[in-house]
């Protein structure tokens, strides 16, 4: 218990002194915006899911220019060495924030898909588990690595519950964990603020 309360007050110790940062916070106009760019596609993959189709926001330039001059802007300050994106949508965000950031991306991918000697981690499905793998030197170029974990939502929190740990398991520090979409009516996002601080550019209730 002891060991758990130091943690979450190193977090929080560490998200205090990042908000004292000059960063740019999002307008309401500005949010409503984005989310208003993001379309939704009833009954996708399956009968009463709601699919949240980014394909619509990375296709209209003003809406993809405006989220990652936030995320840049939002994470200059954080001292970074590298933003890790999840397999696969992470990716987009991740490898274009890192190249803004003039810092390397880490790809966090599905078991089997990486080539090299890699670390696992098994997360829970509705039905059984998955596996999300990264490289076993991935951070290896640079001492104390930093680490930005991106995605694209954060629903049940499992995938990115499992890609904190594996960043943390490889000799890295998961900074702060950063969706495009939250969605705030799952415990998602307060079960993933026990390795790391979340953020979230919209939440969805």
């Amino acid at each position: 218990m002891a060991t758990l309360a130091a943690k979450a007050l190193k977090l929080a110790s560490f998200e205090a002194e990042n908000l004292k940062g000059n960063f740019m916070i999002l307008t309401l106009e500005e949010k409503t915006f984005l989310n208003h760019s993001i379309r939704d596609i009833p009954d996708f993959p399956k009968p009463g899911i709601v699919f949240k189709d980014i394909t619509t926001l990375l296709s209209n330039k003003e809406a993809y220019s405006l989220l990652m001059k936030h995320l840049h802007e939002r994470y200059s300050s954080y001292g970074l060495t590298h933003v890790a994106g999840i397999d696969a949508r992470g990716f987009i965000f991740g490898a274009a924030l890192a190249q803004m950031l003039g810092i390397g991306f880490i790809p966090i991918r599905k078991k089997g898909k990486l080539p090299y000697t890699t670390v696992s981690e098994k997360y829970s499905l509705e039905y059984g588990f998955d596996e999300v793998e990264i490289h076993i030197d991935a951070f290896s170029s640079v001492e104390k690595p930093k680490v930005l974990l991106i995605d694209d939502l954060i629903a049940t929190g499992g995938t990115a519950y499992a890609a904190t740990n594996l960043i943390n398991k490889v000799g890295a520090q998961c900074i702060e964990a950063c969706f495009i979409l939250g969605l705030d009516f799952l415990d998602g996002q307060s079960k993933l603020k026990t390795l790391t601080p979340v953020y979230t550019v919209i939440g969805v209730e």
